[in-house]
């Protein structure tokens, strides 16, 4: 047999059907896998996998890459954790279509709603485009190191079409609900995946103010609905409060009719509505009863804040002696922070009103853990700050203020808004467990500051499949699958996610003893050098995308085979 480009040897491969591992040789050539078994082809590149886990790359359905990609060629953090392609334009933000007197607006959007420096998108931000065809053609003509997909955000479309009354949320006119419905087709023929909106009063804009489309009228969401039927694909992804869940899930439910498409949406478990998960899940299990493609989003681990010296919120950022400090670089920071008198006069001091969420954080010490070293995302509720404080008769002050200016101001603070309720990650399991939810919320490339959820993909495996001893375990098939062929599956994208012949080759070959997450840290490397939380692992032994092998042990190689995806795949012929 002729040479092939790589053959990966001897691995322990778990395929994405979730099937039982098995050991195989896996062939790929020209970008496509061409073999999977006992084989006597030779590679240009052979990759001894014996004892290593051989998977389908991740494709993550939930990413804000948007203005990324228009400028990096790395896809990062979320290409060095084995994600080998990643759907933007999540949460009814994104920047085009777009007019050039509207470009504050959207970025002023997406840096509130995503947490995106305003700084680092002005001066990122090429804007030569303005349909969301020509934005998509301003994507394919940059390489990089995966694939990159795109959906048509409501925010920028509501904006496109009625200006700055859009954006204010007044009433889209007849002819106006019309125009967005045909723009909707048209970013469809000209290959989004879909269309996302997101009505939750949590989105807000850099200025405080709701998102353009909290409250849109249901007339404007089915005519948007009839935009994907006229395009005959697409998909649909939705946030919301659902506050007023018979009127929201109803809507969702007759949007989908409308459509024939399928729609997902985020779920949680938020504190001040415990049980809200536990009757969405009932209704999408009607909703399945019934045919209906309706999914619901879900993270394997708690939404958590990283409250440190290095990001954008921690308890003692109201303090007036912080404030006095704050504009200065991290070390001269920590320097003051060390002296004692510093110290205890900060200590001393009650915190600035007019800061109520920040001020709210600083005192609920019972759910603020130390991350460490590795981090630890599922931690005890004896390990809260609050019962540390108690066991040990401290001032829990003294404790934060101990993490937070140690090993150079670089430690984190844990503080879990969702999905920990209980203080475990009992219900989680139960989310991931239903067959009508997705593996999502990443959220890979937002919430730059306080936020680094990027990295699920690998706690997927290293703590549910390995580590976890607070409850059970997933089976490592099952999280291969979900994290690959369901979530392509979901998608439309039926040409990858598995590792079979004819299958697009994008593959991890994976060291599962090793495989650990590191702390997040901050970078200063998007534009105008503004910040954004990183985080790294070990035990990616190889990641290869498109047939090209793009990171080893966790180094790019420079290769950059990622391309645009344009639309739905289909499947490989048999």
């Amino acid at each position: 047999m002729a040479e092939v480009d790589i053959v990966i040897r001897g691995g322990t491969l778990v395929d994405g059907t979730g099937t039982e591992p098995r050991q195989a040789d896996v062939v790929i050539d020209n970008g496509v896998i061409v073999e999977v078994g006992t084989v006597t082809a030779k590679g240009r590149e052979e990759i001894d996998a014996k004892g290593l886990l051989v998977t389908p790359g991740w494709v993550d359905i939930h990413t804000h890459y948007d203005g990324q990609a228009t400028w990096d060629e790395r896809m990062t953090p979320s290409s060095i954790h084995g994600t080998t392609t990643v759907v933007m334009g999540n949460c009814g933000v994104g920047f085009a279509p777009v007019r050039k007197s509207d470009h504050d607006t959207l970025i002023r959007l997406m840096e509130g709603v995503e947490d995106i420096p305003g700084a680092a998108l002005h001066e990122g931000l090429s804007w030569n485009w303005e349909s969301f065809g020509d934005y998509m053609d301003q994507l394919e003509a940059r390489p990089r190191d995966i694939d990159v997909a795109a959906q048509i955000p409501h925010g920028a479309l509501r904006v496109y079409v009625m200006g700055e009354r859009g954006a204010k949320r007044e009433p889209a006119t007849e002819a106006e609900i019309a125009q967005m419905r045909d723009l909707v087709r048209e970013g469809i023929e000209a290959g989004a995946l879909g269309f996302s909106t997101t009505r939750t009063m949590v989105h807000r804009t850099a200025d405080g103010d709701l998102t353009p489309t909290v409250g849109a009228a249901d007339a404007e969401m089915i005519a948007i609905a009839h935009g994907l039927k006229d395009a005959g694909a697409g998909v649909l992804q939705w946030v919301s409060d659902f506050k007023e869940i018979d009127h929201e899930f109803g809507l969702i439910t007759q949007l989908v009719e409308i459509s024939g498409r399928p729609l997902s949406f985020s779920m949680v478990q938020a504190d001040v509505v415990p049980d809200q998960w536990r009757e969405l899940t009932r209704r999408l299990d009607e909703a399945a009863g019934k045919g209906l493609p309706i999914r619901a989003q879900v993270q394997g681990r708690p939404v958590g804040l990283m409250l440190g010296l290095q990001g954008s919120v921690h308890p003692f950022v109201t303090r007036p002696s912080y404030a006095a400090i704050a504009h200065l670089p991290l070390a001269e920071r920590v320097e003051i922070m060390r002296d004692p008198a510093f110290r205890a006069k900060m200590l001393a001091e009650a915190p600035q009103a007019g800061h109520p969420f920040v001020n709210s954080l600083a005192g609920a010490y019972n759910k603020m853990f130390d991350l460490g070293n590795p981090p630890n995302y599922e931690p005890a509720p004896e390990d809260s700050i609050g019962a540390r404080a108690k066991a040990s008769g401290e001032n829990p002050d003294e404790i934060v203020y101990d993490i937070l200016t140690a090993n150079g101001g670089n430690g984190f603070l844990f503080f879990p808004l969702h999905n920990y309720t209980d203080f475990n990650l009992d219900n989680t399991l139960t989310m991931m467990r239903n067959p009508n939810t997705l593996f999502g919320l990443s959220d890979g490339g937002a919430h730059v500051g306080a936020i680094c959820d990027v990295s699920v993909p690998t706690y997927m495996l290293s703590h549910w499949c390995r580590d976890r001893t607070r409850g059970e375990k997933l089976e490592l098939p099952f999280v291969v699958k979900s994290q690959t062929r369901d979530t392509a599956e979901a998608m439309g994208l039926l040409d990858r996610g598995l590792i079979a012949p004819g299958y697009k080759a994008d593959v991890n070959v994976i060291d599962f003893e090793r495989l650990q997450l590191r702390p997040p840290h901050m970078v200063y490397d998007l534009p105008s050098g503004a910040r954004r939380l990183m985080q790294e692992a070990d035990g990616y032994v190889v990641t290869i995308a498109s047939g090209e092998v793009i990171y080893r042990d966790g180094q790019h190689t420079g290769a950059l085979p990622g391309k645009l995806v344009r639309g739905h795949k289909a499947a490989p012929a048999a």
